[in-house]
């Protein structure tokens, strides 16, 4: 496998390992120092798009089709294979138990001391006060899910450019005589 390709899946598969660790901490006692601050989100967001697109691209790149590409996946190192498993099965629990614990409330705010969610209960919509409890636990389900789904994503990227990366090497090697 060309360096290129090894390069950009260690680097979707690091930050997705940064990611999903970040959620689980969330689990800890407290909430993250991350809660307030704007910047990591727009940090994520500015890595995910272009290192997802261009995983996306060298995929369809390669002109394979799904089965292809699993069979390219199940033809890298064991470690790799079980690495990227562990990501992506470690971010679907993440994701379903950020969903599980919060309910129907979301979109926790802090305004005069006083907290307030927002509830998508059907026929309740709306924003209602809760105590400082219940808003840590809403916050703390949030920063879980805001933290979960890119880290599954960059564990997607890192899939498609390993298997990619893959068919490549088999590819060239296939054509020189």
């Amino acid at each position: 496998m060309e360096w290129s390709f090894k390069l950009h899946g260690g680097i979707a598969a690091g930050l997705s390992t940064v990611l999903l660790l970040l959620a689980a901490l969330t689990w800890l006692p407290g909430t993250l120092p991350l809660a307030g601050l704007k910047w990591p989100m727009v940090a994520i967001v500015v890595l995910l798009f272009p290192i997802f697109i261009a995983a996306l691209v060298r995929m369809f790149l390669s002109g394979a089709d799904r089965h292809s590409m699993w069979l390219a996946f199940r033809c890298l190192p064991g470690r790799i294979q079980g690495f990227l498993g562990a990501l992506v099965i470690s971010g679907v629990v993440l994701m379903l138990f950020s969903t599980v614990g919060a309910g129907n409330w979301q979109a926790p705010e802090a305004k005069d001391g006083r907290y307030f969610v927002f509830d998508t209960t059907p026929h309740a919509r709306g924003t209602i006060e809760v105590s400082h409890s219940q808003y840590e636990a809403v916050l703390e389900s949030d920063q879980r899910s805001i933290l979960a789904i890119p880290g599954v994503l960059f564990a997607g990227a890192a899939y498609f450019v390993f298997a990619a990366g893959e068919l490549r090497r088999a590819d060239v090697r296939y054509r020189s005589p």
